[in-house]
């Protein structure tokens, strides 16, 4: 039996491409690879991110973007104009002391998405 690899792709339906990208690519700030009429692909910290235009707004799964200073890449893209519901926060105290902390943003469409960070004692 073969093992499993790490994550390479991960997809998300946008309704509009053009806008997403301006959102993924300028304020998110993720290296674009290529895009065509339809797709678009950004490298999510080495898995790729495929967006593919749909034409209509769909519920999506939230992503969690690792992030090694939460508090900096916060205050980065509220300067930047991200839309974030509240400010980072911690979720969970693990019992070596490693703090997990969160603050959740929305996309372009109004979708959910995540910074997460892992801080060590």
């Amino acid at each position: 039996m073969h093992a499993l690899g790490p994550l390479s792709q991960i997809a998300r339906r946008v309704e509009n491409l053009n806008r997403a990208r301006a959102f993924w690519r300028d304020l998110l700030g993720l290296p674009e690879h290529y895009a065509f009429p339809g797709l678009a692909f950004y490298d999510l910290g080495g898995t790729r991110l495929m967006l593919r235009e749909t034409g209509k707004r769909e519920e999506a799964d939230i992503l969690y973007l690792s992030v090694p200073d939460i508090g900096a890449a916060h205050a980065h893209l509220i300067e930047k104009g991200a839309d974030f519901t509240g400010a980072p926060h911690l979720i969970h105290r693990h019992p070596d002391g490693c703090e997990e902390c969160m603050a959740f943003l929305k996309d372009d469409e109004g979708r959910d998405l995540a910074l997460h960070a892992r801080i060590t004692p």
